[in-house]
C-alpha cells in the first residue's frame, strides 16, 4: 500500500491539499494518507496528526508566540514519519515549517514533493539553495515561479491553479441575495476581512469604519460580509453594526460572485475575486512591529497576488498605515462612481484569469506524485 505524507499548515493549503488527494485516490485508491492538515483533508480520508487551524499564524511576532505549539507539531510529525515511513512526502505553502520539516526527510532518505510554492521571489531568496538540496520538485501554481526555480537548478513544473476549477459563483445571484436579505437590485460591496482571527482582528475596525463611510455617501449600498467559518461572528457584527451588513460564512465564492466589487484582505482571496472577475481594493495590516521588521525583507513592488500576476498595478492595494477607512472609502467610492472603470479592471482581472493557466491543476499535480509513489514501489 502506497503511503503519502502531506503538510499543510493553512486553510488554503488545507483545500489544495485535499483536493490533491481527491485526484490521487483516482489512480490510488488504497492509498495511506497522514499528516498536517485540516478538515478538507480529512474528509478525504487522510489521518491528522495536527489541525492548521491550531497552526495558521501570520506575522513575525505571531510566529513566535505560536513556537511552542508549532515545535509540538513538527515533533508530532516527525514521530509518525519515523513510525510510518511514507514513501513520498508533498509539502504545501506553510515555508517556515515545511522547509525545515524537507531538511528532516531529506535525511531520512523520503524524496519531497512541494506544491505551492514559497513566496521566495518576494523575499528570502536565500531559501532556494535549501530547496534544491532537499526538494525532489516544485510544483508551482503561478507561471512567474518556473522560470525562477529552473535558472536555480530545482526541478520544477508549472501545474496552474487550482483555484481554476474551484470558484464559481452562486447559480442565482437574486436568489442568493434574497436569501442573504439583500436586494438584487441595489449595489453591493463583499468584504473579505481575512481567514485567520489574527488578520481579521488587525483588519475589522478599519474596515467597519470605512463601511460607514460609504454608506453616509451611498445611501443605496449594501455590504456583505463573508467569513471563513473558523471566525467569531460577534466581533464582526458589532464592526460593521453601523452600516447593516449582513454575514455570510462559508459561502465567499457566491459572495464575490454575487457583488458590485468587492473589499479583499490579502492573500488568496484575491486570486478568488480575480477568477470571478469581481472588481476590488485590497487591504493588509499586520502589527507595527512585525511589520517594521519584515518591509525590508520584501523585495517585490506590489503587495496584492493580482498585482504580481499582473505584473502591475490593476487593483489598488493600502497596506499598513496607508489602510485607513478613508482611504478605502475613497477608492471604492471612485470604483462605484465609474462603470468605466470598473470594466477596465474586468479586462485587466480576466487577463490574470488567463495567467493562471488551463483547468486541470490539481489533476496534474496528482498525476506526477502518483507517478512518483508508483515508481517509488516498484521492487
Amino acid at each position: 500500500m502506497p503511503r503519502l505524507l502531506i503538510s499543510c499548515g493553512e486553510p488554503s493549503g488545507d483545500l489544495y491539499g485535499a483536493e490533491l488527494v481527491r485526484h490521487l485516490r483516482q489512480s490510488i485508491p488504497d492509498l495511506d494518507v497522514f499528516g498536517l492538515g485540516g478538515d478538507r483533508l480529512q474528509a478525504q480520508g487522510a489521518r491528522l496528526v495536527a489541525h492548521v487551524r491550531d497552526l495558521a499564524v501570520v506575522g513575525l511576532l505571531e510566529v513566535v508566540s505560536h513556537l511552542p505549539r508549532l515545535r509540538k507539531a513538527f515533533r508530532a510529525v516527525l514521530e509518525e514519519v519515523d513510525a510510518a515511513r511514507p514513501d513520498l512526502v508533498v509539502l504545501v505553502d506553510y515555508p517556515d515549517f515545511n522547509l525545515r520539516l524537507a531538511r528532516q526527510v531529506h535525511r531520512r532518505g523520503i524524496p519531497v514533493f512541494y506544491y505551492v510554492s514559497p513566496q521566495v521571489w518576494a523575499w528570502r531568496r536565500g531559501r532556494v539553495r535549501g530547496i534544491r538540496e532537499t526538494v525532489s520538485r516544485m510544483l508551482v501554481i503561478f507561471p512567474f515561479e518556473e522560470a525562477l526555480y529552473r535558472e536555480a537548478g530545482v526541478p520544477v513544473t508549472f501545474v496552474g491553479h487550482p483555484l481554476v476549477d474551484l470558484v464559481r459563483p452562486a447559480p442565482d445571484r437574486a436568489a442568493f441575495l434574497r436569501a442573504c436579505g439583500l436586494h438584487p437590485e441595489r449595489p453591493v460591496v463583499a468584504v473579505l476581512p481575512g481567514s485567520r482571527s489574527k488578520e481579521v482582528g488587525h483588519n475589522l475596525a478599519a474596515l467597519g469604519r470605512a463601511a460607514e463611510l460609504l454608506r453616509q455617501r451611498h445611501p443605496e449600498l449594501q455590504f456583505l460580509v463573508a467569513l471563513a467559518p473558523s471566525i467569531d461572528r460577534a466581533p464582526v457584527e458589532r464592526a460593521f453594526a453601523g452600516c447593516g451588513a449582513r454575514l455570510v460564512a462559508g459561502s465567499t465564492h457566491a459572495a464575490l460572485g454575487s457583488a458590485t466589487l468587492a473589499l479583499v484582505a490579502s492573500g488568496t482571496a484575491t486570486v478568488e475575486a480575480a477568477l470571478l472577475g469581481v472588481p476590488m481594493v485590497v487591504v493588509y495590516r499586520i502589527s507595527r512591529l512585525s511589520y517594521g521588521l519584515g518591509r525590508p525583507l520584501v523585495k517585490v513592488p506590489h503587495f496584492a497576488m493580482v498585482n504580481l500576476i499582473a505584473g502591475r498595478a490593476v487593483v489598488p492595494e493600502l497596506m499598513q498605515s496607508d489602510f485607513t477607512p478613508e482611504r478605502v472609502a475613497a477608492e471604492v467610492s471612485a470604483l462605484l462612481d465609474d462603470p468605466g472603470r470598473r470594466e477596465a479592471m474586468r479586462r485587466d482581472l480576466a487577463e490574470v484569469r488567463h495567467r493562471l493557466g488551463e483547468p486541470g491543476a490539481s489533476a496534474r499535480a496528482a498525476g506526477m506524485v502518483a507517478e512518483a509513489l508508483i515508481q517509488g514501489k516498484r521492487p
